[in-house]
Formats: C-alpha cells, sequence, structure tokens
C-alpha cells in the first residue's frame, strides 16, 4: 500500500486527475445508487475551495500593494487593457458564431429560485454596492469585487508599515497559498466526486441532448485560445505566440479546468508567472486581478445563451443590437460571480435586451446550469490562463519595445 501511495504521488496532478475522472464515470455508470459516499468528496472539495478562494484573494493583493516600492514601474495599465480587450473580443466572437450556427433550444428546464438582475442601472448599482459591501460580509459571500477593494485600500494604508508587520502580512499569504495547493492536491477525489454526482443525477443522455450548444460554447472558447489570442500575443512580442498560448494552457488551464475557481488557481498561475521569469511586482497584483475582471469565458457563455434564446424565439436582431449585446456581455462579465455558474446569473440581464420574458430568460439559465458541467470548466480555463499570458504579453511587449528603442 506505501508503495502504490509513492506512486500515485509521482504522477502529475493532470494525470491523477483524469484518473479521478474515469472512476467517477464508471461509479456513476455501474453504482448510481450508491450517491452519499460518493458525492460528499465533490462536495468536500468545491466547499474548501469556496472557503480559502476569498481570503486568499484578500492577503495576495494586500501583501503584493502594501510591499510595492515607490516609483518602480510596472505594466498594470496594459494588463488591464488586454483583460478588457479579451473580454471583449470574446463575446463579439461569440456573437458572431452564434449567427453562423443558429442554436434552438428545447426550454422547460427550470433555474430553481436564483435571484438576477433587472437591468444595466441595477447591476451598475449592484457593482457600486459591491465595492463598498462589508469587508466581513464580502468575505463571507465571496464578493471578489468587494474583497479587491478592500485588499487595494490596505494595501496603501499598509505601505508605510513597519518590516515587522509587512512580513506577517506576507508569511499569512504564503501559507494561505500553501493551503490552496493541499487542497487542490486532493483534486482527483473531488472531481470523482462531482463527476460521478452530474452523470448519476442527470445521466447522460440528457447531456447529450444539449451537445450542439456545448460544441458551439467549447468551440468558440478553443477558438479564442487557439486563434485569437495568439494573434494578441503576436501583436505584443512579434514572434511566434504558440509556445506561450500553450504553456499557460498546459500549466494554469489544465488545473483551472479541474478546480472551476479562477481564485483557486491563483498559486498555480503565481508559479508559472515566477517560472517564465515575470516581474513579481507586477504579476502578484495582476493575477488576483485577472482572477476577478479577466472574464473572456464568461463573455462567451453570455452571448450564446442569449442569442440561442433569440433564435429559439424567432426575434429578428440587426448588427447594432449584436455589438450592444457584445459590450454588455463584456461588462456583465467582468463582474461576475467568482463561484461556479456565476455567469448564468447575467443571462437574463442580456436577455432583456430583446425583450426576453423573465420566465423564458430563467429557463435558459436552467439550460445552462446542465450544460455547466463542461461550460463553467472550459469557461474557467479559458479566464484563468489568459490571465498569465496577458501578463507575460505586456512584460515582453515592454521589453521589446525598450530593446528596440535602444537600437534606434
Amino acid at each position: 500500500m506505501k508503495e502504490l501511495f509513492v506512486k500515485w504521488n509521482q504522477l502529475s496532478l493532470v494525470k491523477r486527475i483524469l484518473i479521478g475522472l474515469v472512476i467517477g464515470i464508471i461509479l456513476a455508470l455501474t453504482l448510481p445508487e450508491a450517491a452519499s459516499p460518493i458525492v460528499i468528496f465533490g462536495s468536500l472539495f468545491v466547499g474548501a475551495l469556496k472557503a480559502v478562494a476569498p481570503i486568499l484573494v484578500l492577503f495576495l493583493v494586500m501583501t503584493a500593494i502594501s510591499q510595492h516600492e515607490s516609483g518602480k514601474k510596472t505594466n498594470m495599465s496594459s494588463i488591464i487593457g488586454l483583460y478588457l480587450l479579451g473580454t471583449f473580443l470574446a463575446g463579439l466572437t461569440a456573437v458572431i458564431a452564434s449567427f453562423i450556427f443558429k442554436i434552438k433550444l428545447t426550454l422547460g428546464a427550470s433555474a430553481g429560485d436564483v435571484t438576477h438582475p433587472g437591468g444595466i442601472v441595477e447591476v451598475l448599482e449592484n457593482l457600486l454596492m459591491n465595492i463598498v459591501d462589508n469587508p466581513v460580509n464580502a468575505l463571507v459571500n465571496a464578493n471578489y469585487i468587494g474583497i479587491l477593494s478592500w485588499a487595494i485600500i490596505l494595501g496603501f494604508a499598509l505601505k508605510n508599515a513597519s518590516q515587522t508587520t509587512k512580513t506577517v502580512i506576507s508569511n499569512i499569504s504564503d501559507a494561505l497559498s500553501k493551503v490552496v495547493i493541499w487542497v487542490i492536491s486532493f483534486a482527483p477525489l473531488g472531481i470523482m466526486g462531482l463527476v460521478f454526482n452530474s452523470i448519476a443525477t442527470e445521466g447522460l443522455e440528457t447531456l447529450l441532448g444539449y451537445g450542439q450548444l456545448i460544441l458551439l460554447l467549447v468551440g468558440v472558447m478553443a477558438f479564442i485560445a487557439l486563434i485569437v489570442n495568439p494573434i494578441i500575443v503576436f501583436i505584443g512580442i512579434r514572434e511566434n505566440p504558440y509556445p506561450l498560448v500553450l504553456k499557460c494552457l498546459k500549466d494554469s488551464g489544465i488545473t483551472a479546468f479541474f478546480t472551476r475557481s479562477s481564485a483557486a488557481n491563483i498559486p498555480v498561475n503565481m508559479k508559472l508567472c515566477e517560472e517564465l521569469g515575470l516581474d513579481k511586482d507586477t504579476y502578484s497584483v495582476s493575477i488576483p486581478l485577472g482572477a476577478t475582471i479577466n472574464m473572456g469565458g464568461a463573455a462567451i457563455t453570455i452571448s450564446i445563451l442569449t442569442l440561442a434564446a433569440v433564435h429559439t424565439i424567432g426575434i429578428e436582431v440587426d448588427l447594432g443590437m449584436a455589438i450592444l449585446l457584445s459590450l454588455i456581455s463584456a461588462v456583465s462579465a467582468c463582474g461576475a460571480s467568482g463561484v461556479a455558474g456565476g455567469s448564468l446569473l447575467l443571462v437574463p440581464l442580456a436577455c432583456s435586451l430583446f425583450g426576453i420574458p423573465n420566465d423564458i430568460a430563467m429557463q435558459v439559465v436552467g439550460v445552462g446550469f446542465i450544460v455547466g458541467v463542461i461550460q463553467d470548466s472550459c469557461e474557467t480555463a479559458i479566464n484563468s490562463s489568459t490571465d498569465v499570458l496577458f501578463t507575460a504579453v505586456a512584460e515582453l511587449s515592454k521589453k521589446r519595445k525598450n530593446k528596440k528603442s535602444k537600437i534606434s
């Protein structure tokens, strides 16, 4: 048994997760009645990630800002610009793809008692209220916008604190990152429980019934990851973008795919940035920030599900409305909840642009939860891997420009 345990630990995390995935599928198909003892692994895994992720973001950002040396330049403006550009292009690509491949839904699913925003004014109001939320309440409810705002404020307030105080905060940040790594090491068991629960509850037939929608969602996300993002990278660094793109997908995207949490994947991204030799003063801020506002995958989900509802009902959409939807999906995605299925809660807002009744919009959200097993994993992989990708592009682009100016 000890020898088996040693061999298990020698396997890469990705291989262990794939083994857990296969075991979960086999158990769901052969022993569906054994739900309680197996599903608990998935619940514990998700619960642990949700518990540690909010406080991790708070201390990571607070530590990075409090220890940043005044006068030291970073690329944050360029990185934020890339985040926003990537999110908008993702939403725009999803809109175009939805017009080329028109998906119609068989509505009838129920989304349950899900609260959702009623209009763009309410979304902006909620966003502002989330920024000034009570810090304890923000941590309890995983309000990442509020957590981020308090982390920034406390970080600046602690810039003049003693070195001892800064060291303590930094040590807590490192300890929380270690805890997340420990939790992720149990991902194979967690994934086994989550996959078992999804298949045993919904069945393979139910998932396959929404195959076209899943293919469109995953296809657009793959197009963004392998075509659009490499173009952005090439414009920035003026060399073959694929080695960097594929490394980010492999080292960050695969882990995020299975954890389904950009916030929980922050330590993985931090380690990857260190491997790439990036500036710690920059990535220690940009990575936690990206986990909150860099949401290209969410923009894709919002756009495709909304237009699927539009095509189902038979509403005619002109170019202006399509572009407006791209903007709304991008803005909404930046404020999407960090929990699984968070982007789905903003679908009714986008549906309201086309006058779609609320009861139909909520049925579309219900469909989103059904395909969420695959959609949310791919969405998180795109979101998290591009946090590192765009951080690297901003720094490499700056180095290229500096080198060019020295030569000239």
